[in-house]
């Protein structure tokens, strides 16, 4: 029976995107590792400090996998969560695991643990390529209804494959932080079509920021986490690589840098009906995208 991945927990979704049965929890909430940051701010804490981390199997294969809780701060990352993730790179590189799979639902630093969050999250990043570079694929899920923004938009396109719904939203800065520093005239955070249009998974999946985009179902995310551990080429980044991404966003900026809407960069991709794309179904859009979207080699 399917179910939405939106409006599942942590837990929900990592239960149901690995094989059934298969997961084994990390650091559960029984140990009560929590932030040493939260409380000296009378902030409340979470025995697993907002972030679900275990081991498991996915298509049959031994894999590590992380969700964040967005219901816990909004998913942000503090000291011991990015930790717990930092540790659990560590840990697939270790024992030589198939994959990690990250379930991402955050709005980036832990603004509680200012510098401490900032430091997790390069060291996030940083486990993340190490794992890449020991032959270790990294897929990351997105389809919360927070969103990956912040440091960890950033940590999401350094993995190897980013799954998206279009309900998921993926970026650097938030709507409101662009607000906040731009002006309404800039981005009107409060136009929800507008922000969804700009940062959701559809447009990502257009411009190249996303490999999969699949209907908001934790089944749908399985199959296509299942996918793509099988299909994972090389996972190291070679400069090459580097090199062909820095082109591809080099020519993204300068056929696009003009356009004040993303429906106007889908209209210059050649995509039939533009304001159409809202509408259609999963596997209806990326028949017709697959056509007109930018591929990213890196």
């Amino acid at each position: 029976m399917s179910a939405s991945y939106l409006e599942a927990s942590a837990r929900e979704r990592i239960l149901a995107v690995l094989d059934t049965g298969s997961f084994g929890e990390l650091l559960p909430p029984a140990q009560r590792v929590v932030s040493p940051h939260l409380g000296q701010l009378d902030a409340p804490v979470s025995f697993d400090d907002g972030v679900v981390i275990g081991e498991g199997k996915l298509g049959g294969k031994d894999v590590m996998a992380a969700a964040q809780e967005g219901g816990f701060m909004g998913g942000a990352v503090g000291e011991v969560h990015g930790a717990k993730l930092v540790g659990l790179l560590k840990r697939a590189i270790r024992k030589k695991v198939a994959g990690v799979v990250l379930l991402l639902e955050t709005g980036g630093v832990r603004l509680h643990e200012a510098n401490a969050g900032l430091i997790a999250v390069s060291e996030v990043m940083r486990a993340v390529l190490d794992a890449r570079a020991a032959g270790i694929p990294v897929i990351v899920l997105v389809g919360g209804a927070n969103g990956c923004f912040g440091g960890m938009g950033i940590v999401a396109r350094c993995a190897n494959t980013v799954i998206m719904s279009e309900e998921g939203r993926l970026a650097m800065s938030g709507p409101e932080v662009i607000e906040t520093a731009n002006g309404v005239e800039e981005f009107d955070s409060r136009d929800r079509a507008l922000v969804w249009r700009t940062t959701g998974g559809k447009h990502r999946y257009l411009i190249g920021d996303c490999q999969q985009l699949v209907n908001d179902d934790v089944d749908a995310f399985h199959h296509a986490a299942i996918a793509a551990l099988e299909q994972a080429g090389p996972t190291a980044l070679s400069l090459q690589a580097l090199e062909a991404e820095q082109e591809m966003l080099r020519r993204r900026i300068a056929t696009f840098g003009h356009a004040e809407d993303p429906m106007d960069i889908w209209a210059e991709l050649g995509v039939p009906k533009p304001e159409s794309v809202p509408m259609l179904e999963a596997a209806a859009f990326t028949a017709m995208a697959d056509a007109h979207r930018i591929t990213s080699k890196a």
